[in-house]
């Protein structure tokens, strides 16, 4: 199960439920050429063996084995018939199978195809990848980073998740096949490499620039600077349409071979100080001046072979991007792919058949064994917090009811503001902006999203209570009066002692904005001379609420210890509450905020008791966890199931 809530999340959040996301990305910083295998081998790299050899091992029957002697079946690559149990209850290998195949079943199928192509295409070449090469290839990647092939493989499973079969498999030996299919397409020349050179070491320019969509516009700059050549600056600053406008015109050196060679050619030829005639760029226009004409670098001779092999390396990966695109347009067309996995109909007329390529079946069965290899262990994750939920549900005599779902899902469209014209939920809507998502379905959705929040609110739904003190409270939180306040945030009580000191002798609001756009370390408060917003009771900061709501006007604070903080506020006037009555609209509003607020928090609670006294047994990961007595404290908190603002428990996107 994922890690989102029925709500809906943040941009950042909704990544973790969202599919086809690939790990392989991480291997960029490895090799330049692994973007070939993430734009063309489909979200997650194929895999180095042949199709062949891939549905020899994947076809082995999955065998039982008794939970003593499980770790050592999977430590020793064989597949296990169960993969977990929890509390007694197991989690076949079928089960987790079908999880992978409806989160990945697409995305990995597009992988496998294409890799197939690959692998067909090697052999019709006579091409082989050597375990040696790749062996080789791994020795070099590592020395380039100045570590061990061990070290190297460790860091990767440790940083990008990659363990080392994956990474021999689904990065190393398709780059290598690429590179021995594209041979002839990817060799650097002296030229290419020459140009390269003097791209990373040859001379540059520092300049300013204007940027405008006008030509008409570009050439009045242009005469105003040509006029005042020392404010161009800050005719950048004023006009300029791009970023460098907030740098007065700054912008990163231009270098040769890099961008626009008729812009390039121009810069190289200007003097310091010197403006550049108007240069048209695409759509845009663009005016230069030179600040400095920078010297190519100096590289000693002993270090210039090393710096011509990293650019030709470069320069080769570069190139076989060009040449992988071209050479899979080529293994495509001339290939014969049927996709049965995707089509509804195919898939009845072919019953247990994924895709056909040149007339070779993929069946189902491999398809889902390969997603189980990529994805298993983070799927199995979420089996096993939905068993444990399931498990609670029937303890307690509960049950999710379709009725349920549907209510949560309107909650969610409202707690978006996803309403209609009468005020009711516009729950269409809000699954139209649930299926954005790349890959999202309304059945993944509700499985992985919003019947882990039901659950969970199931079963402490009868536990949270809304108490006219809780009521009270919210009022004055939500429409109480604030403290407007100004704010100094210092790291160390040294320096706000010594801040504190300047303040108090400071009796004037610029004069304290200035101590607060010099020595605070947070950056809001920096950037707006102090500025804070209002700070309001029962916010969650009780010691910092009690100093501000005690000062007057133009009064500061002493020094208040907030985590790992200290602060000197300002005191700069108190509001006036608009709404002053706790009529029966603000009531509801309120009981229904604090209500939601004080589930989510006994479902966190909750989650982590159930993950607590749970015994789980993960044959797949070969872990195992003894059930703790329920009465139990101090134990870590476990991820929390999908609840309603915490994404928790479930596959976790690479």
């Amino acid at each position: 199960m994922t890690r989102t809530d029925a709500r809906g999340t943040t941009p950042q959040q909704k990544k973790k439920w969202k599919r086809g996301v690939c790990y392989v990305a991480g291997a960029v910083v490895l090799l330049g050429a692994c973007l070939v295998l993430r734009h063309f081998l489909g979200p997650q790299s194929v895999a180095a063996q042949s199709p062949a050899q891939a549905a020899s091992h994947q076809a082995q029957p999955a065998r039982a084995v008794p939970a003593q002697t499980a770790a050592a079946a999977a430590r020793q690559g064989e597949p296990l018939k169960v993969v977990a149990t929890v509390n007694g209850e197991q989690v076949t290998r079928q089960q987790l199978a079908d999880e992978c195949l409806l989160r990945y079943g697409s995305d990995v199928l597009d992988s496998v195809m294409n890799k197939h192509l690959i692998w067909e295409a090697c052999q019709a070449r006579g091409l082989k990848i050597s375990e040696q090469a790749v062996d080789e290839e791994i020795t070099r990647l590592a020395a380039k980073f100045g570590m061990s092939p061990g070290r190297w493989l460790t860091l990767l499973h440790q940083e990008r998740n990659l363990t080392p079969e994956q990474y021999r498999r689904e990065v190393i030996w398709p780059t290598l096949a690429l590179k021995a299919l594209a041979a002839k397409e990817i060799v650097v020349t002296a030229d290419e490499l020459k140009r390269a050179f003097e791209t990373e070491y040859g001379p540059r320019v520092n300049a300013r620039a204007i940027t405008v969509s006008s030509r008409q516009r570009a050439e009045q700059l242009h005469a105003m600077a040509v006029a005042k050549p020392g404010d161009f600056g800050l005719l950048a600053k004023e006009h300029s349409e791009d970023q460098s406008a907030s740098a007065q015109g700054l912008i990163p050196p231009i270098r040769k071979h890099l961008g626009d060679p008729h812009l390039e050619q121009i810069a190289f030829g200007l003097k310091e100080g010197e403006v550049s005639p108007v240069i048209q760029v695409a759509n845009q226009y663009v005016i230069l001046r030179c600040e400095k004409q920078l010297p190519e670098t100096y590289i000693a001779p002993q270090f210039r072979q090393d710096a011509e092999n990293r650019l030709r390396d470069r320069v080769q990966d570069q190139k076989l991007r060009s040449a992988a695109a071209n050479l899979f347009k080529q293994l495509q067309d001339a290939a014969k792919v049927v996709n049965v996995y995707n089509d509804s109909a195919l898939r009845q007329q072919m019953p247990g058949v994924a895709a056909t390529i040149n007339q070779q079946r993929i069946s189902i069965q491999q398809l889902a064994e390969e997603c189980v290899a990529r994805h298993g262990a983070e799927v199995l994750d979420g089996e096993i917090n939905r068993r444990i939920l399931l498990q609670a549900l029937k303890r307690t005599g509960q049950q999710v009811a379709e009725k349920d779902v549907d209510a949560e899902i309107a909650r969610a469209a409202d707690a978006y503001g996803y309403l209609k014209q009468d005020g009711s939920p516009d729950i269409e809507a809000w699954l139209k902006e649930v299926l954005k998502e790349d890959g999202a379905t309304v059945e993944l959705y509700v499985r992985d999203a919003v019947w882990p929040t039901v659950a969970l609110k199931k079963l402490v739904d009868s536990r949270v209570q809304v108490t006219e003190e809780d009521i009270k409270k919210g009022f004055v939180s939500n429409y109480g009066p604030r403290v407007e306040a100004m704010a100094i945030v210092l790291s160390n009580q040294r320096q706000a002692q010594k801040v504190w000191e300047m303040a108090r002798d400071t009796p004037t609001d610029q004069g304290f904005g200035e101590l607060a756009h010099q020595y605070s370390v947070d950056p809001m408060s920096r950037e707006n001379f102090g500025k804070i917003p209002p700070i309001r009771r029962h916010g969650g900061r009780p010691e910092l609420e009690e100093e501000a709501f005690a000062l007057k006007p133009g009064q500061i604070s002493g020094i208040i210890a907030s985590e790992d903080k200290f602060l000197v506020l300002r005191c700069t006037g108190h509001t006036t509450p608009i709404v002053q009555q706790l009529d029966a609209d603000v009531r509801n509003e309120l009981e229904k905020d604090i209500r939601e607020k004080k589930l989510r928090l006994a479902m966190t609670v909750e989650f982590d008791r159930l993950l607590e006294t749970a015994q789980i047994e993960n044959y797949l990961a070969g872990t195992f966890q003894t059930a703790k007595d329920p009465g139990a404290t101090g134990a870590p908190a476990a991820s929390l199931p999908q609840t309603a603002d915490r994404p928790t428990a479930g596959p976790r996107r690479q």
